[in-house]
């Protein structure tokens, strides 16, 4: 998902397939596209409908987007090891080439 392959890059597209994969079993192979795309459309369906989220004071995605609530930030930000930080950028530089 991210140039780097750092995940915390691109956190929420993380989150998103994290989901998909694993809450909506589509880690999986399909026999089509088209298969594929009706799947994962359902999916992003069904979570943005009917899956509240603790995030949202728990409505769903769809109610919150409707809603005036300001909504509080219920997670922190992720602190990165700036030795790690360093060592992935070395390496990636290195497989670059």
């Amino acid at each position: 998902m991210t140039q780097n392959g750092d995940p915390y890059e691109n956190a929420m597209a993380e989150r998103v397939n994290g989901i998909l994969k694993n809450e909506f079993k589509l880690n999986r192979l399909f026999k089509t596209q088209y298969e594929a795309r009706i799947a994962v459309e359902n999916s992003i369906s069904s979570y943005n409908q009917y899956g509240p989220h603790m995030s949202y004071s728990y409505l769903t995605p769809v109610q919150a987007h409707d809603t005036d609530l300001e909504f509080v930030k219920l997670w922190k930000p992720k602190k990165l090891d700036h030795k790690k930080s360093k060592f992935n950028k070395k390496m990636n530089k290195l497989l670059r080439h």
